[in-house]
């Protein structure tokens, strides 16, 4: 009896091209779960979202978006009024500091506009790598991918782009991912791990990509 080939612990070009096909299906236009409507907005809420869940900033930002969603407007809140508004978020003293910090940054030096720079928007407080990613895919179209516990996560459970760590597997990514899903990619994965490929237990009976994936411990 003759065995099948093992298969190799990485996807193949045509098995990621069969993964995002079937992603995209699922979802043809996949988009963040926060909730914005400028790119300031998003820079904001992508900086309060550390450490925290998209429903817990978008509860915040709900209400202090209709009062204040321009760095001028902030700023005149100021530290003390601002975490009246994201008191309910965690580590939200040091996130009302570095919001304020950077509202007057883009005054000074951006003419209150979010830069289109990695560069610039790293230099923001409270903006790393991963929150200018986001801001560049979502709210410029930058094809970059922002990589956070559920996109780790998926990238080495599937086989898609194992990594030791965050920049291993974004750099994994960005060369495995072919150019027609760069754009959408991210925002498939992060869905994908938060709704389906969980961390605890994954859904794996209700997942597309089962079959492809090359996680030795799915769930019956």
């Amino acid at each position: 009896m003759t065995r099948a080939p093992r298969r190799s612990a990485t996807l193949t070009r045509a098995e990621i091209v069969e993964l995002f096909s079937r992603l995209r299906e699922l979802n043809p236009k996949p988009t963040t779960e926060l909730e914005y409507s400028t790119p300031f907005e998003l820079l904001v809420a992508v900086t309060l979202s550390a450490q925290a869940t998209d429903v817990g900033v978008n509860k915040a930002t709900r209400r202090l978006f209709p009062v204040a969603n321009t760095p001028a407007a902030i700023l005149a809140l100021g530290e003390d009024g601002l975490k009246q508004y994201i008191s309910t978020i965690g580590l939200f003293n040091a996130k009302a500091k570095n919001v304020i910090t950077a509202c007057r940054i883009l005054l000074d030096e951006h003419g209150g506009e979010v830069p289109r720079s990695r560069e610039a928007l790293e230099a923001l407080p409270g903006v790393g790598r991963k929150t200018a990613n986001v801001v560049l895919n979502t709210a410029f179209g930058e094809p970059t991918m922002a990589v956070d516990t559920h996109i780790f996560r998926v990238a080495n459970r599937t086989g898609l782009a194992p990594g030791k760590d965050v920049r291993a597997v974004e750099d994994r990514l960005v060369k495995v991912v072919p150019a027609e899903f760069m754009q959408d990619a991210h925002h498939w994965l992060i869905l994908h791990g938060r709704y389906v490929c969980k961390a605890r237990k994954p859904d794996c009976p209700q997942c597309v990509i089962r079959d492809l994936c090359r996680f030795k411990d799915k769930t019956p």
